[in-house]
């Protein structure tokens, strides 16, 4: 789950909660205007409004799924309209009547506790008006029975409402602890393990932002460890892994911090240099071969040759973003690197003057 559908999630809830709250004021609306609670006018302004309101709103709601509704504003205008119909129907009576009192309050607080079982904010907006008004129409003749009815809810959605926040919250820990380990797992499916550069994947990735710039000219350089079988064979594999992480480390320190430098194959490297012309691509490509040549790595394959692990660099341009082209001449000028006798750069065709 990513925070954008925690955000939906959320939106979700506040549009359900809204359309309960309104259709069950609709509902209850209705059937005080058909079947009155006491035997005054049916009709009054304020319950003409709720309905109105709530039918509207829950219209408006259908038509318009994606805008949200300020759920406290219209939870503290019903609560208003509907404290103005209690005032209403009580004044007409002939004499005052509690158990229209205790009933009304519990309606409004069965509908605000049923929507708002998670929002004690719209819960207290849309129930404080009706039960300041019944306790001032009640003269405090029954305010203990009165309170004990708002204050039981209230206290058990504020309780609901604590663990929801802390369910929330743990859920929200979790969710970003879970995409940083997401992040961490995509970073590590980049690299290579052994000698920490970009493996395949990785240069991909890198490429495409590189591309999607779109300026400057690129070069790549294929590089790969002379007689490095022979190394293997000769110093076993554990060797090999070191002087694989040496050479690595000094291809990389030989490069500008914008280059890609990959883990191509086995004993085999790729590295993108961005923006830079021909002279600075080869001062580049000659800077990786001495630093490797500097490490002193022994290897007595062939001291004809050398007596220490040496590397050959093929050179070839990237040209209208053919990454496949760009490796193709700079395979093929590393192989002829290889056959002129090793620890040497030689460059594409398409870069030899014609």
């Amino acid at each position: 789950m990513t925070a954008t559908n925690w955000r939906t999630l959320l939106k979700g809830k506040h549009q359900l909660s809204l359309r309960l709250f309104l259709l069950l004021n609709a509902v209850s609306a209705g059937f005080s205007i058909v079947v009155p609670s006491a035997n005054t006018q049916h009709l009054t302004v304020p319950i003409i409004m709720v309905l109105v309101i709530s039918l509207s709103c829950l219209l408006w709601q259908f038509v318009n799924k994606k805008k949200l509704i300020n759920i406290n504003a219209v939870s503290l205008i019903i609560g208003l309209l509907w404290a103005w119909h209690i005032y209403i129907k009580v004044s007409a009576m002939p004499i005052r009547d509690l158990n229209f009192l205790i009933i009304a309050l519990l309606a409004i607080l069965f509908i605000g506790s049923i929507s708002f079982i998670n929002n004690i904010q719209a819960f207290i907006a849309s129930c404080l008006p009706v039960t300041a008004m019944i306790l001032w129409l009640d003269q405090g003749d029954n305010w203990p029975r009165v309170l004990y009815s708002i204050v039981l809810p209230g206290i058990g959605i504020t309780i609901q409402n604590i663990i929801q926040q802390r369910n929330d919250n743990f859920t929200l820990r979790l969710m970003d602890k879970l995409l940083e380990e997401k992040e961490t797992l995509n970073d590590l499916s980049m690299l290579d393990p052994l000698t920490g550069l970009y493996n395949r994947r990785g240069f991909q990735n890198r490429l495409e932002t590189v591309l999607a710039l779109g300026s400057g000219t690129h070069f790549v350089l294929l590089l790969d460890i002379d007689h490095f079988k022979a190394y293997n064979d000769n110093y076993g594999h554990s060797m090999g892994d070191q002087a694989l992480t040496h050479v690595s480390a000094a291809i990389r320190d030989a490069v500008r911090s914008r280059d890609i430098v990959t883990r191509y194959g086995g004993e085999e490297f790729m590295v993108l240099l961005t923006d830079v012309d021909t002279e600075q691509a080869l001062q580049t490509a000659e800077r990786i071969r001495q630093r490797v040549y500097d490490l002193k790595i022994p290897h007595l394959f062939n001291e004809d040759v050398a007596t220490h692990v040496t590397i050959s660099i093929g050179l070839a341009v990237l040209e209208q973003q053919n990454i496949e082209e760009a490796l193709r001449q700079a395979d093929s000028a590393l192989y002829r690197a290889k056959r002129q006798g090793r620890n040497s750069i030689f460059v594409s065709e398409s870069l030899l003057p014609s």
